[in-house]
């Protein structure tokens, strides 16, 4: 990935975090290819209640994997989440707020940007 990738508001993509190390290529940030088939784009600063939903959904994130070097998840953590987990979260309402600046131009594939935009997290404060 020799060019920087755009974010949703067709800015240079900014880190999304980097404490835990997040990504599809565990680089801070929510870039993302063809092989990345989950879209792993949306920026989001997680909530208790979204890691529960995701815990009920399947995935869990919560448990630490030291054989993947998955340190667990936590309220506040910002994480490179799925375009349709995220959309599916908020589907039932427990969606967390996300940086738009941090979320990749690819989620729009997937989530309508006027969504996102009513969950950023400078909305929110």
């Amino acid at each position: 990935m020799a060019e920087k990738q755009k974010n949703v508001l067709g800015e240079v993509l900014e880190q999304c975090g980097c404490d835990p190390m997040t990504g599809y290529f565990r680089d801070g940030c929510c870039n993302t290819d063809a092989y990345d088939r989950g879209s792993h784009t949306v920026c989001a600063i997680l909530t208790d209640e979204f890691l529960q939903f995701s815990l009920s959904r399947g995935n869990d994130l919560i448990t630490p994997r030291p054989e993947y070097d998955f340190p667990g998840l936590k309220a506040g953590d910002s994480w490179c989440l799925c375009a349709s987990r995220w959309l599916e979260a908020e589907a039932f309402h427990c969606a967390p707020p996300v940086k738009l600046s941090s979320t990749n131009i690819a989620a729009l594939e997937r989530v309508d940007l006027e969504k996102l935009k009513r969950y950023s997290h400078q909305q929110m404060h």
